[in-house]
């Protein structure tokens, strides 16, 4: 479509991912959202679902929608549909019987007002119709501390939430995100704690700082800006490994030498300006490409 073209452009163009773009960023993206003339809109209201490269049960799962995350639904094909997820732009096919459709104004709601951000692992949500198990990650809509609303529907949530713009504490970023994950199993295309890849940890873990990164790790890698030596990296930058020209891994840097990222399981191994060391392999597993800082 025209509009997801021109956005792409807009939004390639800036190259940041400051929070003080967000609110320019945003009036654009409404704009183009306004634009679409009867297109129509979905909200997850599972706990997890499966986006697919084509529309089919045997297709590559190439992402996943956590409970609460929006998106515009682009095409039908018998009983999938193709969508364009709000927060980063991904592409793919869900199963019709795994969404809510939502009007425009409630999307444009959700966009406008960011959700708080679930921190627990896994807590349940309970409506008067059913319970949802929330997984970390997922977004609490209009959440006042107890309670949300996913649409018409409210429910009681008893578990921990962030709101990722105003309780950003980068001093306990490891602590308070990214180490929720630790051991979680690796699983391409996975953005949970039950299986998540190395690109799908790093966006989560952003999002709970109410920063929105592309999806694929490559893509991540044309965010922020660079950092010259490893030695000056700090908490919170995002190091990018692969081959030749091609970035293939991403993972978080930590204090004192140390990263953390999905491979096999989400690890904690040792970075210098070679790459990824790995204490019980004994050897270098990943090669260093480039270190970014996007906070």
């Amino acid at each position: 479509m025209l509009s997801d073209i021109l956005n792409d452009l807009f939004v390639s163009q800036l190259k940041v991912v400051e929070k003080g773009w967000y609110p320019f960023l945003k009036l654009w993206l409404n704009f183009m959202h306004y634009s679409l003339q009867g297109m129509e809109y979905g909200i997850c209201n599972l706990s997890l679902v499966p986006v697919r490269a084509e529309p089919s049960d045997r297709s590559e799962m190439t992402t996943q929608l956590l409970f609460g995350e929006i998106f515009a639904i682009q095409q039908r094909q018998q009983s999938w549909l193709k969508i364009r997820i709000a927060h980063d732009g991904y592409e793919g096919w869900i199963d019709e019987k795994q969404y809510l459709s939502i009007p425009v104004d409630y999307y444009q709601q959700i966009l406008n007002n960011e959700p708080h951000i679930a921190l627990d692992i896994m807590q349940a949500a309970v409506s008067p119709a059913r319970h949802v198990l929330v997984l970390a990650g997922s977004n609490l809509p209009a959440f006042d501390g107890m309670n949300f609303k996913l649409f018409k529907e409210k429910f009681v949530y008893n578990g921990q939430a962030i709101d990722a713009y105003h309780d950003r504490n980068l001093d306990r970023f490891i602590e308070r995100c990214a180490l929720k994950y630790l051991h979680a199993p690796y699983l391409w295309g996975g953005r949970s704690p039950f299986g998540i890849d190395c690109s799908g940890f790093t966006q989560v873990v952003f999002k709970m700082l109410g920063i929105s990164i592309k999806r694929d790790a490559y893509q991540q890698a044309e965010e922020g800006f660079d950092i010259d030596f490893a030695g000056q990296a700090a908490e919170g930058d995002l190091a990018f490994f692969g081959n030749d020209d091609r970035i293939t891994h991403v993972g978080i840097v930590m204090n004192d030498g140390k990263i953390i990222h999905a491979s096999g399981r989400v690890r904690i191994d040792l970075l210098d300006h070679f790459g990824i060391y790995n204490q019980e392999l004994k050897k270098y597993t990943h090669k260093l490409k480039v270190i970014k800082r996007l906070l």
